[in-house]
């Protein structure tokens, strides 16, 4: 929500320079960087410290990112805890393809719950470089947002009083369904959406991985995926009608499918073991142009939305960061505002690269569940080329892996 004037039962304003509305990997890393610049800023997030040190949600983390929070000594524990992946598995008709990305490309991928860099990132925010942070806070609004004096308020979880902070800029880091990007005014920004007709059943299973590398399964039953996510958890997809209810799928079921859409020549079945989170994604994506109003700035979900096809929401959460956070820096440092003035437009370059490989991977996922017999064999022959042409292998590695 936003006015043109704090709620009139508030305590006198405080000051920031920046106020961040969002704990995710996009907020805490912009707040980390302006910590590091000993620029001081606010972060506020509505749910507690320890449910979002908790929360599990991506875990998938290209080299460029992982070597971008590296350069701002935020990756020690990534680096000493995370797994490293070569290489990916196809299967399909039966058989298994083994697609080894880091010998065309020389680049690999991280393997990190996102739940334990957030826990990372906030415990270097708050406790070592003494970043202040609000957890718990309630009805928050963005206000004058168009002039050069924005401010934020929202209610303290321990007072009940309201609160409202001043700040130079606002940053919007807090989700698809936070207040930032509802903060922007009726027709102002273009919002593209791009619904995929189809669902996947997100699954946490205590269990360990049960292959060496991520698998994607295409299966005229539907697309199923197997991504470690620790030696003792694993996360699978399996690929189900839109807005399906999850308690259809029991546990019974939901191994059954993945042994059938997973299974193929020569590969062991699936270590089974109990389903610890079970919910269903309804596959959409959206676009916020431009990602930007007055002294606000969005960054993360809150600008962009991309459905988890090819695993690219929390490394564009982190490239919107490191692009704010350095353009933040050098406007309050120095008072130019060039990066700022061009982050919008070099951040959705990315986004819109992204977002065009992940409808292309979603054809190659669903096409053979699809129904159609057409769909399904022009998928096939999309990964027949993968392994038959070097030149469509190194295209394909590359954007799977993601610009550098």
């Amino acid at each position: 929500m936003t006015s043109t004037s704090p709620h009139h039962n508030s305590l006198a304003p405080q000051h920031f320079p920046v106020v961040i509305v969002g704990a995710g990997p996009a907020g805490l890393t912009l707040g980390n960087i302006l910590r590091a610049a000993s620029v001081d800023c606010l972060v506020l997030e509505t749910e507690s410290r320890a449910f979002i040190e908790q929360r599990p949600r991506a875990g998938v983390l290209e080299e460029w990112a992982v070597r971008g929070l590296e350069q701002r000594g935020l990756a020690e524990n990534l680096l000493a805890r995370g797994q490293v992946h070569h290489e990916c598995e196809f299967r399909f008709a039966g058989e298994r393809h083994r697609f080894e990305y880091a010998s065309l490309t020389g680049q690999h991928h991280f393997i990190y719950p996102q739940q334990f860099l957030v826990t990372d990132l906030v415990r270097e925010y708050a406790d070592v470089r003494g970043g202040a942070i609000r957890f718990g806070v309630r009805d928050v609004e963005l206000h004058d947002l168009d002039s050069e004096r924005p401010s934020v308020s929202y209610t303290d979880p321990g007072s009940g009083l309201r609160q409202v902070v001043r700040a130079d800029v606002v940053a919007g880091c807090d989700g698809a369904r936070g207040v930032s990007r509802a903060a922007l005014p009726p027709g102002y920004a273009r919002i593209s959406r791009y619904d995929y007709g189809i669902g996947w059943l997100a699954l946490l299973a205590e269990a360990p991985p049960s292959n060496d590398c991520v698998v994607f399964g295409m299966h005229p039953r539907g697309f199923a995926g197997h991504m470690a996510r620790s030696p003792e958890v694993t996360r699978y997809y399996l690929e189900c009608p839109p807005g399906d209810d999850p308690e259809n799928w029991s546990q019974d079921r939901v191994w059954a499918e993945l042994q059938e859409r997973l299974g193929a020549a020569g590969a062991p079945r699936l270590t089974e073991g109990r389903l610890i989170e079970k919910r269903v994604l309804d596959m959409h994506s959206y676009v916020v142009e431009p990602m930007s109003y007055g002294r606000l700035f969005l960054a993360g979900d809150a600008a962009h939305l991309t459905a988890p096809i090819a695993a690219k929401g929390m490394n564009l959460a982190l490239h919107d960061a490191f692009l704010l956070g350095d353009a933040l820096v050098t406007f309050l440092t120095k008072g130019d505002s060039t990066g700022l003035d061009g982050y919008s437009r070099t951040s959705l370059a990315r986004v819109w690269d992204y977002q065009e490989f992940s409808q292309w991977l979603s054809e190659v996922y669903h096409g053979v569940s699809s129904g159609d017999p057409h769909r399904a064999g022009t998928t096939q022959a999309r990964l027949r080329r993968l392994f038959a042409s070097p030149a469509a292998a190194r295209a394909f590695a590359e954007s799977y892996l993601g610009r550098a």
